[in-house]
This record gives structure tokens, sequence and C-alpha cells, in this order.
């Protein structure tokens, strides 16, 4: 077995599962197994070389598991605090697995009880993928180790050769009787990590043409010059060739690891690869965003919502996007006064997971009735005093806006922007006499792309339209920016001549906003933070409190779904 000594065992919090050292520093297993990572530490051995000990790891990319779905993208890369000498696994080809007849599959894992490891033998019932993510398994005899929790991560290799052709990801519940589980094929694997694309087999490309095309993809999303990832692969393969997949690519590299795995045509990766080095010679492509460009944005989701135990709790989530893909940072129920300290350590980790040569965008996600949360005015740190609104780009959008015929409305809108448009301000002043349902009428046939409000979100005053507030009207139209004070006038009657503090803002707003591109508000919203932060008196400052409602879909695609309850788990 000194072939194998790159199985590992990974122990995280309470978790213990498997993995496969791929580099001398990196190990891949289940984001499952490592759920844990954010609030324990997480640690890998190797059975085969008790003299390494256990090695720290910190987790270094995600596939976006997150436990909630149907389980998709239940990937972990771990880095190891140090290399260790051990020479890695190395993989067969992708469709090595489902050779006639079926070879005998090997998976070494550490179920309860045995602590250094033990084998199991399945095969691949068919090539065919379960939701275009798995290849089901089943067991090799009616006898012998069944998989169970502790084989999660576990390298799924060919018996003969011991070259590594998936992950073992679930497996069907002890008291089922059946004897059967999931693989993530190498191939699915990739899409979450690409440097594990240079690792895996794909014959009919050429290992050089495979290098150019990965790092002219590299280069192409740094410098934001690809965004259509399927035109460009339809332009690759042509009409006749594989179709794109039903859920489109979610990154550049997904379409060209689509193209290295599933497309036997070895031009199209010479195709794709002279597309992407003429964009990045042309001189509207740039190696990074020019001074004027609009912004190519790298999101930070912050996600804050009622847990429901009715304690004060509140569920926090931290994502990074990294060639639209989301990587969890941190996940959990934290007291409320706790909530600013959880997010502020989180978000430093994520800038870790961003593209270079992108903006960064900090967008917290609220339930609606925080949206007046002052977070940009939450530090930075415990040793940086800056508030977050005046150190990057910070928005807010509305949990219910993000699902549903309204998302889709709003994406329609922003493609719309992208021809040229600027921003138009349609003004809510404070009381204002119009009817709520008249103004859902007039943002949704007015071409407004903009409603800025000359007061907070407050309850109206009695006999409005059942209660309803302009406000929650502007969030059910497909209007992609809200804008407004969060302090605003006490007196919103504006009774004996009284002068509106919400006028003035929004007349002063309008000086600043009028005629730049929408895509840009973000980073106006940052330098008009800095200036009231910078002022003699800050606190008196017209912008100091400005709240920006900003929603394009497009830069906050949504995650894979997960599954509720990993049954490997």
């Amino acid at each position: 077995m000194s072939s194998a000594s790159w199985h590992a065992r990974i122990a995280c919090g309470g978790e213990a599962g498997a993995g496969f050292l791929v580099s001398e520093r990196h190990v891949l297993t289940c984001a499952h197994v490592i759920r844990d990572s954010p609030r324990a530490p997480v640690a890998v051995s190797f059975p085969h070389r008790e003299d390494l000990g256990a090695v720290t790891a910190a987790v270094r990319a995600h596939g976006g598991w997150d436990g909630h779905g149907d389980d998709l993208g239940d990937v972990a890369v771990l880095e190891l605090e140090q290399a260790v000498p051990v020479r890695p696994a190395e993989f067969a080809g992708p469709e090595d697995a489902y050779a006639e007849p079926r070879p005998r599959l090997l998976v070494y894992g550490f179920p309860k009880g045995y602590r250094e490891g033990t084998l199991a033998e399945y095969r691949a019932t068919a090539a065919q993928r379960i939701a275009d993510e798995w290849v089901q398994l089943e067991a090799w005899s009616a006898h012998g180790q069944p998989l169970a929790p502790g084989f999660s991560g576990a390298a799924v290799t060919l018996a003969d050769s011991n070259r590594v052709v998936g992950m073992v990801s679930a497996a069907a519940r002890a008291s089922s009787g059946v004897r059967n589980g999931r693989m993530l094929p190498t191939s699915v694997m990739a899409r979450y990590w690409p440097p594990l694309g240079d690792l895996i087999p794909t014959p009919g490309h050429q290992r050089s043409a495979k290098e150019r095309l990965r790092a002219l993809v590299d280069r192409a999303t740094a410098a934001g010059v690809a965004d259509d990832p399927e035109r460009l692969y339809r332009d690759a393969v042509g009409p006749f060739d594989p179709p794109v997949p039903p859920e489109g690519f979610g990154s550049l590299w997904s379409a060209a690891w689509y193209l290295l795995s599933e497309v036997d045509d070895p031009d199209a990766v010479t195709r794709l690869a002279d597309r992407l080095a003429g964009l990045l010679e042309a001189p509207s492509a740039p190696a990074a965003r020019a001074p004027g460009t609009l912004p190519v944005w790298s999101p930070i989701l912050i996600e804050i919502d009622q847990s429901g135990e009715g304690n004060g709790t509140l569920l926090v989530e931290v994502s990074a996007y990294r060639e639209g893909l989301r990587h969890l940072v941190g996940s959990d129920s934290v007291a409320a006064g706790r909530v600013r300290s959880y997010v502020q350590e989180r978000v430093d980790d994520a800038f870790s997971h961003l593209t270079p040569g992108t903006d960064e965008l900090l967008a917290f996600v609220l339930p609606r009735a925080l949206l007046n949360w002052p977070v940009a005015q939450w530090e930075c740190g415990a040793d940086n005093p800056t508030p977050l609104g005046c150190s990057y780009p910070l928005v807010v959008t509305d949990r219910a806006r993000r699902k549903g015929g309204l998302r889709f409305q709003l994406a329609q809108k922003w493609e719309d922007l992208d021809d040229g448009a600027t921003t138009v301000l349609h003004r809510v002043e404070c009381g204002t006499p119009e009817k709520p349902n008249k103004l859902r009428f007039r943002l949704r046939h007015g071409g407004a792309n903009l409603a800025g409000f000359a007061a907070p979100p407050r309850p109206e005053r009695a006999g409005s339209d059942a209660g309803v507030t302009h406000f929650d009207v502007s969030l059910t139209v497909p209007v992609p920016m809200l804008l407004w004070p969060r302090t605003g006038c006490e007196d919103t009657e504006h009774r004996d001549g009284a002068c509106c503090r919400g006028s003035d803002f929004l007349d002063r707003l309008a000086a600043h906003i009028d005629g730049h591109p929408p895509a840009e508000l973000p980073r106006t919203i940052l330098s008009l933070r800095e200036s009231a932060d910078a002022a003699d008196e800050p606190e008196k400052h017209w912008a100091r409190d400005v709240q920006l409602l900003w929603d394009d879909p497009r830069c906050f695609p949504d995650a894979p779904a997960a599954a509720s309850q990993s049954p490997v788990a």
C-alpha cells in the first residue's frame, strides 16, 4: 500500500471523513466533511505515514454545498499548513470507470471503529450522471464492507492501477438494505477547482493545448473580457457538437472544462483559445480594468436572516464569488450582539477568494425589516475603525427579491441597462399624497431605474392602502436600485413651513448620480460616504447615512442547490 500513501483521514469538529492528496499541499474531500471549519480546526493525517502526525489545513476552495438543497457542489480543497513528503494521487481517464466489463473500484474510508481505515469494493452502475453531478455506485458483491459514514471524501480508484476516477459523496442509509452510493467523477470535480483539470487525462487533447487554454481562461477571467461563456462555447464547437447543458455555465472555466472533457474535437480547444487570445490582445480589452470603464464586480455576499428561534439569534452566512462560483466562507447561528464581529472576521477571510483584477463589492442580503440597518457604518475590524461603507462599495438587497419572477425581471432590466442606459431618478418625497398603487404603476411603466426616497422606510400613516407603504411597493417592481437616507425628517407633514431635509437629500443626490451608468452606482456612493466621513462634522453631512439597495442578479448567481441532509453525514 506504499503507493497509496496519499489516502488521508480528515477530522473537523464532530465530523470524520476521508480525502486524498493531489499535490504536496492540497487535499480533496467533501464539503460536508469540513462543514464545521468556520468554528473548528481541520486536521489531516495519512494512515500509511503515521510519522507525519496530524497536519493542520485551511479550506482554500469550496464547491458551494450548503446542506440546504440537493447536495450539489459537495467538494472542498484543503491546503496543508506545510508540504508533506508523500507522492500525490494519480488520475485515470474520465471514462475508464465505465469500461466493459465494469472494472472493480476500491474505496479507502474511515467508518466508525476503523481509525486506521478499511477498504470497500464497488463498481459504477452506468456512465449516466444523476443531475449531471453524480455516478451511481453499486456493491461489487453482496458481502464485504458497505459504504458508511466515514467514507465521504474517499478517492474511488481502479483496483488494477490505483488511479483515481472519482470521490465518494453519499451512500444509501444502512437501514434501507441497499448497498449503493454516489461518486463525484473527477470531470465534475474539476468544474469546481480548475487546477484539478491539469491533473486529469483528457484523451484527444494535447497537453500543450490544454495548458494554453487554462492560462488564457485565467487571464481572460481576471481581465473581465469574456462574460458570455455560453456564446464562446457555441462559437468553439459549432452547431452540431454537444449543446450547452441546460444549467448553462457558471464561469468561463466551466465552459472550457466542459469542452475539454465532453467534446472530442481537438480543434474546438484551439478555436476557443484563439478567441480568448484575440479578446485579450484587442485594444478594448486591457489586462486590467482601465479607469473610466465599467466595474467587473466580485461580490462578497453577507446573508442575514431571523433564525426563528425567538431568542435574538440570527442566521449569518458569508460567501465569496469567484469565476461565477460561490464559495462559502462561514455560516452560523449568531447572537444579535455578535453579528457585527462575526461579519468582520468572515469578510476578511472572503477576500482571499476574489478574482484578481476585479472590483470588490460587499452585498448585505437582509430581511425587509432590517434593510435600514447601519451596516455601512460598521467598522472594518477591531483594529480598523474605518466604516465598511468608506472602505468598499457596499450595498444592501432585500432577501425576498432574490427569487421567483421578480428576480427574472430584474435580470432582464439589467440587460436593457447594459445598452448604454444612464441613471434615471424617480423621487418619492416625504409625506407624498400619492397612493402606493399609483407609485407601483409609475415605477413599472415610467422608465425609472432608481427610486430615491426622501425619508427612511417606516410604517405609513394610518389609512394608506391597508398599511402597504410606498417603500414596500417599490420592492415589488423591477426597479434595480433604491436610495434613501437612514435618518430623515422628524415631521413628514412639514407643518409651519419646515424645511424638508429629505428633499435637500434628493437634490444633492441627483447632482452626483444623474447621467451616470447604473453599474457604477456602488462606487459613486462609496465616494459620497468617504466625503462625508472626511467632513469637519461627519454626523451633519447630508450623505453620511445614505443607504443603497442595488440588485443585479447576474452578480449574485444562485449557488448550486444542496441537500438538507447529506446521506453520508
